[in-house]
């Protein structure tokens, strides 16, 4: 009885509240809220115009001297590793937005100059500098959660063993041109040099605003990036472009830089083939592939689970455009795991009881490819036969086992052949070989041990995510934490290419793990603020 009083109270104060105005500042707040703002930005303004006149002097002087790529690199170059120092949250969100570009602007305007390629860093390091400073100056732990620390120490010992007895007593006799301990730095910061994004992300996502500023740019981004693919693909069509169809032999069938069109870098188009392969906004087409395979997820996430209508719409459009993008770029891959995504999310999410959010976009998108069909009546039957000719080929499952069985041969001992052996990025400093599946790649790099290290922390982020969306409360936010948590999932014990190696999945990994693991805290927030303001009936 006393309960249902309760109940009635808070249910009455609740009606009460929601017809008042918020509480208005009195002119002594205004004033003071002013005047803080007015302080930030002189603030701002005075740090801000010295670094901007230096990085002008400096392209400048480089655009005589050197030549122009090189003066946009050393004076942007400059701007943006003060900026991002002085202003570490502003920098992680231009980490984010940067990402999906990063491949048009080392193309385009470097020149696939190896600088370009590691402008995004220039972002993340000197943000993570700062931001670590600040944790611990203010006694914030630097791994979160608690219980990745252990998995994480385990990992790092056996890539710290392999690069001193492996890479290190290759360098004590070192092939012409091998820098074995260079091979094992650069590799082993390929491997988990964004793990610290993980506390980043935690301690960047304050609440339930920045969460839903974070989603709706993610949808944002992967829109216009997948517009500019169709525009892309609409430019070769057209001629506009003219792809690799003019070629002969070999050439047909290879991704070359020289075909580039619009955005992105390496390209094949010869549908006179059936073969086409496009790269998007990136550097190659198998990462735009995963682009779009983690955009799935995020699209997802915002069309069943943003508590705002428009943006559910908006996300809907970007599921549409990410499915579209993944019949026309001819990634295979991207193909066949888009719409598994879909549903997948779909039944682990619980969304499928809202699936008729989801019927508006899938008969939209059934009417624009039955228009492209009737436009174009060989164009998806080419789609599906390259697809099927490659799987009967090559069948997944077959090429993963060829892939351990050629990289467990030869091993000796449990440490591996050296860090950074198989990972692409470290080819500029030594011999490495050519795996392209993650688990054969790591066996190969680190041996059996590290395996089973890199094993442990994966599982223990799975299984720590997986009970922090299953302790909020809020529906939205629940549902948000169960499409993080199908991609930390899927993402951790994928073995097929090697996404985890290279952008954007190298960053969106262990970004959105950050994400999910911060969602209990921002469920807990909202729910006292509903509690404090007499929406949410008391617990009984």
């Amino acid at each position: 009885m006393a309960t249902q009083v309760k109940k009635k109270k808070n249910i009455k104060k609740s009606k009460k509240n929601k017809g008042k105005s918020q509480p208005t500042l009195s002119k002594k707040e205004i004033k003071q809220r002013k005047k803080e703002i007015e302080k930030a930005i002189k603030k701002f303004i005075s740090a801000s115009s010295g670094i901007i006149a230096v990085s002008v002097i400096v392209g400048v002087v480089l655009f005589f001297v050197a030549e122009p790529k090189l003066a946009i690199a050393g004076g942007g170059g400059i701007l943006v590793l003060t900026m991002s120092y002085l202003y570490p949250i502003a920098a992680l969100w231009g980490f984010l937005i940067y990402l999906p570009f990063n491949g048009t602007v080392t193309y385009w305007i470097g020149g696939g100059s190896p600088i370009f390629q590691l402008a995004k860093d220039g972002f993340y390091i000197p943000a993570l500098v700062a931001l670590y400073q600040q944790w611990k100056s203010k006694n914030k732990p630097l791994i979160v959660p608690k219980s990745l620390k252990q998995p994480l120490m385990v990992l790092l010992a056996v890539c710290g063993l392999t690069l001193i007895l492996v890479n290190g007593l290759q360098q004590l006799k070192p092939e012409p041109g091998d820098k074995p301990i260079l091979v094992g730095i650069l590799g082993l910061k390929a491997f988990l040099g964004y793990f610290p994004l993980i506390t980043c992300s935690y301690y960047q996502i304050k609440g339930k605003k920045e969460l839903l500023w974070l989603t709706r740019l993610t949808v944002i981004l992967a829109i216009i990036c997948c517009v500019l693919g169709v525009m892309q693909y609409q430019f070769l069509v057209s001629g506009r472009c003219k792809g690799t169809d003019h070629l002969i032999g070999g050439d047909l069938f290879k991704a070359t830089i020289e075909a580039k069109c619009l955005v992105g870098g390496s390209l094949v188009f010869s549908p006179s083939q059936n073969m086409i392969r496009l790269p998007g906004t990136f550097v190659a087409p198998w990462q735009w592939a995963w682009f779009l395979i983690s955009n799935a997820f995020f699209t997802f996430a915002t069309a069943f689970s943003d508590p705002s209508p428009l943006w559910r719409m908006v996300g809907l459009g970007g599921m549409a455009i990410v499915f579209l993008n993944a019949v026309i770029s001819g990634q295979r891959i991207a193909l066949a795991l888009v719409p598994v995504v879909t549903i997948i999310l779909l039944i682990l999410t619980g969304q499928v009881a809202n699936l008729k959010r989801f019927i508006p976009m899938a008969l939209g998108l059934g009417l624009l490819l039955g228009v492209a069909a009737i436009a174009n009546p060989q164009f998806l039957q080419e789609r599906v036969d390259s697809f099927v000719g490659r799987w009967n080929a090559s069948p997944p499952t077959d090429f993963i086992s060829e892939q351990f069985g050629q990289t467990s041969e030869g091993q000796k001992g449990i440490l591996g052949k050296g860090v950074g052996r198989a990972t692409n990025a470290s080819r500029a400093f030594g011999k490495t070989a050519l795996i392209e599946t993650y688990y054969p790649k790591m066996l190969y790099e680190i041996g059996p041990l590290g395996v089973a290290a890199f094993l442990y922390l994966v599982t223990t982020m799975t299984v720590v995510g997986f009970k922090s969306y299953r302790s909020i409360k809020d529906k939205n936010l629940r549902s948000f934490g169960a499409s993080f948590w199908v991609f930390v999932l899927v993402i951790s014990y994928n073995t097929y290419y090697y996404p985890l190696d290279v952008d954007p999945v190298t960053v969106y990994y262990w970004y959105f793990a950050g994400v999910l693991f911060k969602l209990p805290e921002i469920d807990r927030e909202e729910r006292k603020k509903l509690r404090d303001a007499g929406e949410l009936e008391a617990e009984i």
